[in-house]
């Protein structure tokens, strides 16, 4: 979702709970609101927990991780996917790398956040 489009409805959310019930409203309006940025936080650190004794940019099998690629994905997605960080590409560019034991490179392009494109490179029997 897009983080205006959020904050948007938590705002909107709270400005409802105030006009129906004062100001108990708006402090269960923020208690939600605080509760699902909560949620998000954990989830990020959960799957960050998971990368944490992962070789960076491994993975087990690259054909697999380019069979579970689409486009539109969050980097957070894809590092839940690979259970690993990927090796960047380059300075300029959002293009990462995630390569796997028989030398197959899975490269993923980012644009806004969101998986652009990718592709599969396997080496030459």
């Amino acid at each position: 979702m897009n983080p205006w489009i959020g904050w948007a409805l938590a705002a909107l959310f709270v400005a409802l709970a105030w006009q129906q019930y004062g100001w108990q409203g708006v402090l269960f309006a923020f208690t939600v609101v605080v509760f699902w940025l909560l949620l998000q936080f954990s989830r990020t650190l959960r799957v960050m927990r998971g990368t944490a004794q992962r070789p960076v940019g491994h993975v087990d099998s690259a054909v697999m991780l380019h069979a579970k690629l689409k486009p539109g994905l969050t980097m957070l997605q894809v590092v839940a996917l690979t259970r690993s960080l990927g090796r960047r590409l380059g300075e300029g560019d959002d293009d990462w790398a995630w390569t796997d034991d028989g030398g197959s490179t899975v490269r993923l392009h980012f644009v806004n956040g969101k998986l652009a494109g990718f592709e599969l490179d396997r080496p030459a029997p």
